[in-house]
């Protein structure tokens, strides 16, 4: 490992901040752009006259781009660093939006959708490279805890102001305007972002109470680094608790929340746009609380917080879906909470990859748990359109009650699918670690 000088390690100065901060931004932009469709899917089906099928298609072809990037993009950040891939990534999304504005008909849009998910793809892991090369490592968790939690910040932007821009002007113009900002963010990370402070020759991190340094990259070369990657049962157990715990918030919030609030549920746009507010800001509020008691219990995160949280959704969805009527709004709300539970404990599987695996294979064990939530989000998006269409419910004038309701039980097997998996790979990572007898042997 390459060696470097040993100098004394000040506090993060006002670049290290500034390069931060500017990289969350993109990171916001980032997240309003994912989230785009799913504000306003309504009028994305009036405009492009889609079925249900169609409509998950573009989120699908969106979230699956995004999840089979996300190991070509540690390798990339391996070799380019965080500046160059990120601005790549906000003109992809940038091009992509301007290709949304523009787009007559139904192939232009999923290939637009092409386009974001590559460049969204570039986004996060670029800025948690960048938090673990500007600052020390124990600011490290609380870092991306920051991260994670201001970027969820895109998703009121898109559901608010975006939604509004849409009915106050043209879809043209809206969505336009999105790629005017992506153009404006591939400017200033380009000008403002560096991948390392200017002292250091390389990306690393730097332990402040060793003086460790550490050189940040990862071996992908031949897929032996994500074969080994995958070979640790951490590594599983991480890409399993990132599957389970957040897709159906991602699902809700990305594509069918709304028209299941506003088609199924009988609300008006205001009290819908309330509900996924609520989800949005319970999820950056549930973010320091779950970090905090992950940093407490590290040996028991997965029974105390992650499958809770699993549980807690499958419990509000159920009693949602059990029902013969639309909702009291309380219990709407109640379900939102209980979504939004999932994105702060999904965070959990991030400490798993890093923990279980040596630093060099860190980009790889990152991307491979990344891509879990992302497959369980675009397999329910996918099997709630499938089974509206099914029913003869897929436009917006044949949306039902009675249709959603089936629709919403796609994705409680992947729930269970998940939490049969996490049970299984923790115990595996326990006997990996000595905490409990192999009772194999």
């Amino acid at each position: 490992m390459p060696q470097v000088s040993h100098s004394p390690v000040s506090a993060p100065g006002w670049r290290a901040w500034l390069i931060w901060t500017v990289g969350v931004a993109a990171y916001v932009l980032a997240v309003t752009n994912r989230t785009s469709l799913g504000a306003v899917g309504v009028d994305a089906a009036e405009r492009f006259q889609a079925d249900a099928s169609t409509l998950a298609l573009f989120a699908v072809v969106q979230l699956a781009v995004y999840g089979g990037m996300q190991i070509p993009v540690g390798v990339l950040l391996d070799r380019y660093g965080s500046r160059p891939i990120m601005t790549i990534g906000m003109l992809l999304m940038a091009v992509g939006q301007l290709t949304m504005a523009l787009s007559p008909g139904i192939g232009i849009p999923i290939f637009a959708r092409i386009l974001l998910g590559a460049g969204d793809a570039a986004v996060f892991p670029a800025v948690l490279r960048l938090v673990a090369t500007w600052f020390p490592a124990q600011r490290g968790p609380l870092m991306v805890q920051f991260t994670g939690i201001l970027g969820q910040a895109g998703q009121l932007i898109a559901l608010v102001p975006l939604a509004a821009l849409l009915h106050a002007t043209t879809w043209t113009i809206t969505f336009g305007s999105v790629a005017g900002l992506g153009v404006l963010f591939t400017i200033l990370v380009a000008v403002v972002i560096r991948n390392h402070p200017p002292e250091r020759g390389a990306d690393v991190s730097i332990d402040t109470d060793t003086g460790v340094i550490r050189v940040v990259t990862s071996a992908i070369d031949t897929g032996v680094g994500i074969r080994a990657a995958w070979a640790h049962p951490g590594t599983r157990l991480a890409f399993w608790s990132h599957f389970t715990a957040p897709f159906a918030g991602t699902a809700f919030v990305l594509l069918w929340g709304m028209p299941y609030l506003t088609a199924a549920q009988g609300l008006d746009a205001a009290h819908a746009a309330g509900i996924i507010s609520v989800y949005v800001i319970a999820g950056m509020a549930l973010g320091p609380v779950i970090g905090d008691l992950s940093r407490r219990m590290p040996y028991r995160r997965s029974f105390a917080l992650v499958l809770p949280a699993v549980g807690v959704q499958m419990a509000a969805w159920i009693a949602v879906l059990a029902l013969p009527g639309p909702a009291p709004l309380w219990l709407l709300y109640v379900l939102a909470v209980a979504l939004a539970s999932g994105g702060p404990a999904s965070m959990i599987a991030f400490d798993h990859a890093r923990t279980h695996n040596p630093s060099h294979r860190l980009s790889t064990a990152t991307g491979v748990t990344n891509a879990g939530g992302f497959i369980a989000a675009l397999i329910a998006i996918f099997l709630i359109g499938l089974a509206l269409d099914l029913q003869g419910a897929g436009t917006p004038e044949t949306y039902s009650f009675e249709a959603f309701r089936v629709a919403f039980l796609m994705p409680i097997p992947l729930w269970v699918l998940g939490v049969v998996f996490i049970v299984i790979e923790r115990k595996r990572t326990r006997i990996r670690m000595g905490l409990e007898p192999d009772r194999r042997r």
